[in-house]
């Protein structure tokens, strides 16, 4: 697990301003019209139709796409009752976790009231400002009688994710450990430590999923919860056993599951070898489990381990179903998120680990082999097709349960809504730098370590543990100009091509560069001389495997670079041309821009092998493209040069791969503008689909596209990211600033540890 210091976390919270979250708007307010319209006299319009028809406030407010995390703090995890001003930084990362995982806008709202019943009354007052509300951090048993009353007089959806976002997910972890396990669901023996509010909520929802009642034996921390036990609470009766046992280690025997929700080290192995063969473990107390991983691991060969942490297999996280419960939930109208919904939730999250798994989410894990089975029978957090799972379930299940006030009835286009939320507030560039982190430490060369923001990047890559990184450049000068801008560089590599202390390595160097090159007039003795060139040394140490990926630096040209790498590292096989692409996130949603950096001189050949590429990369980042050919003409409307060569390269994309969306030539805003372009040309591929793929004409095209969006303020951009060489190889401006120096290095990363999207 990630350590962090307190003083990491206190600047954190803190600067460069104080909280997680802040509110802005979403409507334009810079004219006396618009704010007329906003406030006073405009607003009295959508008012007056709220009050004639009340269920148009989800169509003039934003009460359709805000929750609420409500708590009065009285059981934080691993914190207890704090009280709710030390419990609000928790809410607020509740809050940002909403935002993040699922687009939704977010309240954290702590209230200072421990009595259930005028703590139910607060909520009940405020809830009208809210599409659903998320209870958190309420102790048992207060917590079950508040969510039941808030579900029964509140009209939105209401959840308790303490008790039932661990139900969910290790519900669906249980589903599919069973059927590795080749066992049914109706035949197991089911142990359960800990009585709490998730632990009930558990056992409730795996009864609802076909465990037998007079299967489960129940424990808390006096034993074996009997029926011969007095003064049980309402919660503790449901599961009280009328088996003739009292302690955990006898429930223990013969069991097939057993679910923890208690404290550290209360299994023992021998408790564990005494279970049934293929046993399934869920030891979820955190952060340390009811029995060890490798301890549990070690005790029998058969047994599947789950547990609450992210340094084991198979971990069992809210986070995999809450955001997407609510997403659902809100975008169908429910009332409520009933036991049809969260069975919905349970099935999407188990199916979900059975599909191939993005090579961008296997990189984040550290790992090639993330198939369903014994360590993986649930999503990993970071995968992105939670929200376009999870969600549709959701709302499916609340529509034929009867609870959805707008049934959706065009999935089509609801999953292209789900889409576009999957690049909000950079969720993909923090993914990219988690995935990154979890590699192996690659080696990563920087080209340029005399140039200012190249070397501030290299230190920021070591100290964010991104990569090992390598310097390129004279070291005293390096040195120096670490000094002077105050940088840490120990622990930082550093080469010098001109003067390299393993001269031999410069030979070998130049002997294979000259061997490769040899029938393209390259001899040994102007190899050896290109070896004094930091671009030739940084490539050739990334193509003989000294080094995992090479970080170009360029200044306002970079074809020289361009020609190197294709010399000393090569274009992939099947293609003629690499190219690079630019990641724009925007509150749209998630563009790949095509070809931003390398190509100045189009041709057919060039603009096709630039669409496959884009189609491969968007692919390997986890979307499904949707590709617009941009062009100044529509759909022959022109019969210009470069017009005519779009629609040819179109033709042949779409022959040769039938079932790929792709369309053009466009214009851009039929490219971006969905009902318009649908409206005008219905013919085409793309009808109903939101593009998420942009290849231009032309260099300058592309480049200004990005550029335009990101000067604007409208987009974060991640790139350029080069594809099609056979190594990782990147060219960055040496002026560009060092966050999206380092956003290349974390792609660099990835790509070195998983290999680059083939056909």
């Amino acid at each position: 697990m990630t350590k962090i210091t307190k003083k990491e976390a206190l600047d954190y919270h803190k600067y460069p301003r104080p909280g997680k979250i802040a509110v802005e708007p979403t409507k334009p307010y810079s004219s006396q019209t618009d704010l007329a319209l906003a406030y006073s006299p405009g607003v009295a319009y959508p008012c007056e139709e709220i009050k004639a028809h009340p269920s148009a406030v989800y169509e003039y407010t934003g009460k359709g796409n805000l929750v609420a995390v409500i708590s009065n703090c009285t059981a934080v995890l691993g914190l207890g009752d704090i009280g709710p001003e030390a419990g609000k930084p928790v809410m607020e990362g509740k809050a940002l976790l909403f935002k993040i995982f699922a687009g939704l806008d977010c309240f954290d709202i702590e209230v200072n009231e421990k009595d259930p019943e005028r703590f139910i009354q607060t909520v009940k007052a405020i809830a009208p400002t809210f599409g659903g509300i998320n209870l958190e951090d309420i102790k048992a048993p207060e917590c079950f009688e508040i969510e039941r009353r808030l579900k029964a007089e509140c009209d939105i959806p209401v959840m308790h994710d303490d008790q039932h976002g661990t139900a969910i997910i290790s519900a669906a972890g249980l589903l599919n450990a069973l059927e590795i396990q080749g066992k049914k669901i109706g035949d197991i023996r089911l142990v359960v430590n800990g009585a709490g509010a998730a632990a009930v909520s558990c056992t409730r929802l795996y009864v609802a999923l076909g465990v037998k009642r007079e299967n489960v034996v129940m424990c808390d921390s006096r034993g074996v919860i009997s029926s011969s036990r007095q003064g049980l609470s309402e919660q503790k009766r449901e599961f009280a056993t009328e088996r003739p046992i009292s302690t955990l280690a006898e429930a223990m025997e013969g069991a097939d599951v057993f679910l923890g929700l208690s404290v550290k080290d209360v299994v023992t192995p021998e408790m564990l070898r005494s279970m049934a063969p293929k046993p399934i473990v869920f030891a979820l107390a955190n952060p340390d489990p009811e029995i060890e991983y490798e301890k549990a691991i070690s005790s029998r060969e058969d047994v599947i381990v789950a547990t609450g942490r992210s340094d084991y297999p198979n971990q069992i996280n809210n986070v995999l179903g809450f955001p997407y419960i609510f997403r659902g939930a809100l975008d169908c109208g429910a009332t409520e998120i009933n036991e049809a919904m969260k069975l919905g939730a349970v099935r999407a999250i188990a199916a979900l680990a059975k599909e191939p798994v993005p090579p961008v989410v296997k990189a984040a894990y550290n790992t090639g082999k993330l198939t369903f089975g014994r360590d993986y029978i649930l999503p990993k957090p970071l995968d992105p097709r939670l929200l376009t799972t999870v969600a549709p379930a959701v709302a499916r299940a609340a529509a034929e349960s009867g609870v959805a006030r707008r049934p959706i009835t065009d999935w089509n286009g609801y999953a292209d809504c789900l889409r576009h939320l999957m690049g909000v507030d950079n969720k993909m560039l923090r993914r990219i730098h988690d995935e990154a982190r979890a590699a192996d430490s690659k080696r990563i060369v920087f080209g340029e370590g005399n140039t200012d923001n190249m070397l501030r990047a290299a230190a920021a890559a070591l100290g964010d543990g991104l990569c090992r990184p390598v310097v390129l450049g004279n070291e005293e000068m390096i040195r120096k100009r670490a000094d002077r801008l105050g940088v840490d560089i120990a622990g930082i590599e550093i080469i010098n091509p001109r003067h390299d202390r393993e001269a031999p390595r410069r030979e070998r160097y130049a002997d294979l560069l000259a061997r490769k090159l040899q029938r393209r007039g390259m001899t040994r003795a102007v190899a050896i001389d290109r070896m004094f060139d930091r671009n030739y040394f940084g490539m050739m140490m990334v193509e003989t495997g000294d080094a995992d990926a090479f970080i170009s630096g360029t200044y306002s040209s970079c074809g020289q670079n361009h020609d190197i790498a294709r010399e000393v590292i090569g274009v992939r096989d099947s293609y003629s041309n690499f190219a690079a692409m630019h990641i724009v996130n925007t509150r749209r949603g998630t563009y790949f821009l095509a070809d931003t950096a390398i190509n100045s001189h189009m041709t057919d050949e060039t603009l096709y092998d630039i669409a496959r590429l884009a189609r491969h990369s968007a692919e390997y980042f986890a979307h499904e493209p949707v590709i617009a050919m941009v062009s100044s003409s529509n759909f022959g409307s022109s019969s210009e040069r470069e017009a005519t060569m779009v629609a040819r390269v179109v033709s042949r994309m779409q022959h040769e791969f039938p079932e790929l969306a792709i369309d053009g030539e466009m214009q851009i805003q039929n490219a971006l503008n969905t009902k318009q372009r649908d409206a005008n040309f219905p013919f085409t591929r793309l009808n109903g689909r939101e593009v998420n793929t942009l290849i231009f004409p032309n260099l300058t095209a592309a480049h200004s596209a990005y550029r335009l969006l990101l000067e604007m303020g409208i987009g974060d951009a991640i790139g350029p990211i080069q594809f099609g060489l056979k190594k990782p190889v990147h060219f960055v401006n040496v002026d560009t600033p060092v966050r999206d120096i380092l956003n290349v290095v974390a792609v660099a990363v990835i790509d070195a540890h998983i290999g680059t999207p083939q056909d």
